[in-house]
Order: structure tokens, then sequence, then C-alpha cells
């Protein structure tokens, strides 16, 4: 993997963001949309979990990071406006949580 500069890392925006509501997209295997809640605005994540979890309502409530300033993207007609941020155990996405809750909106740094 190639190494950045931390001025190239500085570019990144995540920010913790709270999950208001997870639901699977019809007509996908593994396609859910996250509306998420960023402090000052609401995004909708499209990411593609949804084999990992029996039930999506354990999401809702759930901190997480978000990248924020990537580019939107078209998945099977939905927008997604940013990027979760998971670890990869063996091909399985893992969420990552702060260890205390943040205000919707703060910093990743």
């Amino acid at each position: 993997m190639t190494k950045i500069s931390f001025a190239d890392f500085k570019k990144l925006d995540i920010r913790i963001g709270t999950i208001k509501k997870a639901e699977k997209l019809e007509d996908t295997e593994k396609l859910v949309k996250l509306t998420v809640d960023l402090g000052t605005e609401e995004r909708q994540i499209i990411a593609g979990i949804a084999r990992y979890y029996e039930d999506l309502k354990v999401l809702e409530g759930k901190q997480i990071p978000i990248l924020t300033n990537i580019k939107p993207q078209v998945f099977q007609g939905y927008e997604s406006q940013g990027m979760i941020i998971a670890a990869d155990e063996k091909g399985k996405p893992v969420m990552l949580s702060p260890e205390t809750k943040l205000k919707p909106g703060s910093m990743v740094r």
C-alpha cells in the first residue's frame, strides 16, 4: 500500500455519526441504507453490510466514524453521501464505535 503524507491524511474529514435508521434495500442482497446524524445534518449512507446483521435495528443509536468528504456515489439507484469506517475481520466488516458517547459530528483526528 502506498504511504501518504500527513498533509494527505488531513484532507480526510472523518466525523462521528449516530445511526438514526438502518434499513435493507429491497431487491439487493447486501445493501443497507443508513440515515446518519452528523450534528449539523443527516446523511444517507449506503453500505454493503446487510448479510452480516440479522436484525438491522441493533445498528440504530450506534455511533460510528464516517468519511464525510468523499464524493457521493450511486449504488442500485441510491446515493451514498459518505462512507462508513469499519475494520475487516476475515472478510466481515466490524463496526467501530467510540468508547464514550460523543456529540454527533465530532471530528476524528
